[in-house]
């Protein structure tokens, strides 16, 4: 790692800086938790393929396109702005970002390419960090992702920018950051027919071989837009002493003096924003896709945003200032201000178009008031942990509950040490509002939903030298909200369990490596939760060094049972459940090389080399959509350490 191992020569002299390091925050209060640097060479090819984002990602095909997580246990709630959750894994978020200290000026710039004229794709990432002293730091990233997918009307283009900056002091902490990002998707409604993929010959006349671009497909003219931005700001004033250490020869010379901070005044403010954009020009299209259409025949232009300002203020009580301060200790109140706006509920329905079953205001403010509190425990090698709870005490949250807690621990087992951790959370939850109220050409609804209710406890074993760690949750859900065959949401009144168990193993032999990641997981309503029983990600690969050269050379699979997979409306940007068509029980399978030499990361890698030959031809992860056929791609990232 170059900026881990950098060090300037001064004279005869080599002076070695301190390694740098990463964080990143938690919410609410701005915890800082360690992050690792993105440098580190092992699978880099595979960020160039949208299976990896998940064991078990219902993608529609392209990178940068819509997709759905189907491991139970990393699937995220339907949020305030659903519209934007589909393409979560292309966009920015909190969750995501990173802040870094590394003494010196730092420049991450990677660029990833594959396909032909065709159908190619291309994504430019650059990240800068650099520190005006040991306590400051700024930094900038830029990220473009433009994919013309391998089937027609199947583009996506997403750019996204943004600044980060941190103090680090004494007495006072700053941690900073805004992005903003675009993402447009074209929207082909899938392909007409899925023998284009299983069975050519039987569609073609004969013919055995398609050229994926040719295929037809639902959509032609449509596109959805995603767009938004958000600003972070944390601030934390510490309140404390200075500890004095003296001379033990001359008790009259003070050696050093320490701030102690004993009590941190804190205050988060957070705005957020973001639009949603499906527009069709194609009129014949829309009739023929659409079951329902309420303003407009000739043209789909569905608009909806959303902007929303959070303001939390805490005191914490420090950990560690004191032997007799074993943990840390807080509590905090938000302010949350969240206004939605749809302006096709405005619109008034034309004659000889469907009856409008409901109606909405264009614009709608909430007003929400919650109070919490935090215990952490974050020094100490032997046992860590942290509880949080955060209850809506005004404004439609009034009632909302948040508990979440972790402890680990580490135990010393036949010469190896074992990582323990138990965790669990309970969420009783209003729903988002554009679920329960939306108006748009092709879609209308006005819910009543009940809060979510999920409770959830789980823990994890790890084992260091065995390279083995074993993870098990149970979730009970009820009041469950989900799009249905119609992909119109509706809640699930009765309790649903999901059970799972998620082993990773690595095994070696000298330069031979094989890592495997198994989820066993199972929903006691298959209808409301349907879920891929077995989903299974295995890398066979050989690591080794050539000189300075570093080369990681294999072969990996994904590969998930056959279940009811999820069906996509491009119109909400929605996957629904559906009973008819069963998907999965397909590898998709990468050949690939990831090197790195001196500072520079590079790979070839021929993703999905299985197409044709291995598995069948059933590649589809989502009705209607086909995952991308086999493709040569390349890549390089660069750390320049200035």
């Amino acid at each position: 790692m170059a900026v881990a191992c950098a060090g300037v020569a001064q004279g005869a002299k080599r002076t070695v800086l301190k390694p740098g390091y990463a964080w990143r925050l938690e919410a609410p209060l701005g915890l800082r938790t360690p992050a690792e640097l993105d440098t580190l060479p092992a699978n880099y090819a595979q960020r160039s393929v949208p299976s990896d984002v998940s064991d078990a990602w219902a993608a529609t095909g392209n990178l940068g396109g819509a997709g759905y997580q189907e491991i139970w246990s990393e699937r995220r709630p339907l949020s305030d702005f659903f519209f934007r959750d589909a393409f979560s894994a292309w966009l920015p978020s909190f969750d995501k970002m990173r802040f870094y200290n590394t003494r010196i000026p730092m420049t991450l710039l990677s660029y990833n390419t594959g396909g032909t004229r065709e159908n190619a794709q291309d994504r430019l990432q650059a990240t800068f960090s650099g520190n005006a002293n040991a306590r400051t730091q700024v930094g900038a990233m830029v990220d473009y992702l433009y994919s013309k997918g391998s089937y027609p009307s199947q583009a996506a283009k997403n750019f996204t920018w943004g600044f980060s900056g941190s103090y680090i002091g004494d007495r006072y902490e700053a941690q900073a950051f805004f992005y903003h990002y675009n993402l447009v998707s074209k929207e082909n409604g899938g392909i007409t027919d899925t023998r284009y993929i299983t069975d050519p010959a039987a569609v073609q006349g004969g013919v055995t071989t398609v050229n994926p671009s040719t295929i037809p497909t639902r959509l032609s003219n449509a596109h959805t837009r995603v767009r938004g931005q958000q600003a972070y700001l944390n601030q934390r004033f510490k309140i404390g002493f200075w500890e004095e250490q003296r001379d033990s020869v001359n008790p009259d010379s003070v050696v050093s003096r320490t701030y102690v901070p004993v009590t941190s005044l804190i205050w988060t403010i957070d705005f957020n924003s973001g639009m949603h954009l499906f527009r069709d020009d194609a009129s014949g299209e829309i009739a023929d896709f659409f079951e329902h259409t309420y303003l407009n025949t000739s043209m789909t232009e569905d608009r909806a945003s959303y902007w929303s300002l959070s303001n939390t203020a805490g005191i914490a009580l420090l950990e560690g200032f004191h032997r007799y301060a074993k943990f840390g200790l807080a509590a905090f109140a938000t302010y949350d201000i969240i206004k939605y706006i749809q302006p096709s509920a405005l619109v008034t329905p034309g004659p000889g178009l469907s009856s409008m079953p409901a109606t909405a205001a264009p614009e709608v403010t909430d007003n929400n008031i919650y109070v919490g509190g935090q215990l952490t425990k974050q020094q100490g090698s032997v046992v860590t942990y942290d509880a949080t709870g955060r209850l809506g005490i005004a404004g439609r949250a009034l009632g909302d509950v948040n508990l979440s807690g972790r402890l680990t621990t580490r135990l010393p087992l036949l010469g190896d040490t074992v990582s323990v951790e138990g965790r669990g959370q309970f969420t009783n939850m209003a729903a988002p509002y554009f679920l329960q109220h939306y108006v748009s050409n092709h879609f209308v609804w006005d819910n009543d939903f009940g809060k979510q209710r999920v409770a959830t406890v789980g823990g994890s074993v790890a084992m260091g030298r065995t390279d083995t760690r074993v993870d098990v949750e149970v979730s009970n859900v009820q009041n469950h909200i989900y799009f249905n065959s119609a992909y119109m949401p509706v809640q699930h009144a009765a309790n649903v369990q999901v059970v799972s168990a998620r082993i990773r193993q690595g095994l070696k032999a000298g330069i031979f490596h094989w890592d495997n990641r198994l989820t066993l997981q199972t929903s006691t309503d298959a209808a409301v939760i349907p879920l891929p029983r077995v989903a299974l990600y295995s890398n066979l690969y050989l690591k080794f060094r050539v000189a300075t050269l570093w080369a990681q050379v294999g072969v990996d699979c994904d590969y998930y049972t056959a279940y009811h997979a999820p069906a996509y409306q491009p119109a909400t940007a929605a996957f629904a459940n559906q009973s008819e068509v069963k998907l999965g029980n397909y590898p998709f399978m990468n050949l690939y090389a990831n090197c790195k030499l001196d500072k520079a990361r590079f790979y070839v890698m021929y993703s999905h080399f299985n197409q044709g030959w291995l598995g069948g031809h059933d590649y589809f992860a989502v009705v209607g959509y086909p995952l991308n056929p086999s493709m040569l791609q390349l890549g390089i990232s660069v750390d320049f350490a200035n």
